[in-house]
């Protein structure tokens, strides 16, 4: 993918801290009626001037953006796999999964990790560099043949038959540069593609992080900060993603300097 790719950046180092209240993860900025819809998980128009070239332009400067970062900065987020995958392996494993599709697997800690754990693993990330140095080290972990790679963007449909894997992972591909509708449409990708009972775990960024209302406004709670675009989201957007599954679990957890805030969401497909 999509940049978890590692993805709304920064994950290498994470601290867990107790939830924040409520209030304090929905207290928006100056504009905040602007954005309503969207966190009541609601498609919205797009940002005032905005139109579908603007959206093309902003998907294509961040997928050059993050090719450039992994080209400058190979395995940038080290080789140590994300408490979020930590997370997913037991839920997986819970749930009797074998085949893992991971969505914005970057350079693949987090795909490289469930190999290890003796999952198979189909890695996709719109960045055929940090793909290249995903199955290098598969190589050098021995863990090439439980691994296949593809390059794909997010905003496609994914080429793999219905009900085809057992469980998804995509550790901050939602909130990158993706429109409501976007995000809703590879939802309902996902849930084509996982096999009844399949577990889909991913993270996002949301509106009570600090870089919410920060940087360049992109309108639909998307904002560039540092180069990077992110799709901040309100707690009504998970709640509609949800619509049709079993949320198991929404995890308010932080990392970084900023501290980044997130939610970690775990949901299951019914059988």
């Amino acid at each position: 993918m999509f940049p978890k790719a590692g993805t709304c950046l920064d994950v290498a180092h994470h601290v867990s801290r107790p939830s924040r209240p409520t209030a304090a993860v929905i207290k928006s900025p100056p504009g905040a009626a602007q954005r309503a819809a969207t966190r009541l998980g609601c498609p919205r128009a797009r940002g005032k001037g905005k139109t579908v070239a603007d959206e093309q332009e902003l998907a294509e400067s961040q997928r050059r953006h993050w090719q450039d970062t992994y080209a400058a900065h190979p395995g940038m987020y080290g080789e140590e796999p994300s408490e979020p995958a930590v997370h997913a392996v037991a839920a997986f494993r819970t749930a009797g999964a074998q085949d893992v599709l991971e969505l914005g697997a970057g350079h693949g800690r987090d795909a490289l990790f469930f190999a290890r754990e003796g999952f198979t693993v189909q890695a996709t990330d719109f960045s055929p560099v940090g793909l290249e140095q995903l199955r290098d080290v598969a190589r050098s972990q021995g863990v090439d043949e439980r691994v296949t790679t593809a390059v794909h963007d997010v905003r496609e449909p994914l080429a793999l038959p219905d009900a085809s894997v057992d469980a998804v992972f995509a550790h901050m591909l939602l909130c990158m540069a993706l429109s409501t509708k976007e995000i809703h449409a590879l939802v309902a990708e996902v849930r084509r593609v996982l096999r009844p009972g399949g577990v889909f775990v991913y993270t996002v960024r949301h509106t009570g992080d600090a870089h919410y209302g920060a940087g360049t406004a992109h309108g639909d709670d998307i904002f560039e900060h540092g180069g990077f675009a992110v799709h901040f989201f309100g707690r009504g957007l998970v709640d509609a993603l949800a619509d049709g599954w079993a949320l198991n679990e929404v995890h308010a957890f932080e990392e970084g300097e900023l501290p980044r805030r997130l939610w970690r969401v775990t949901q299951t497909l019914p059988r």
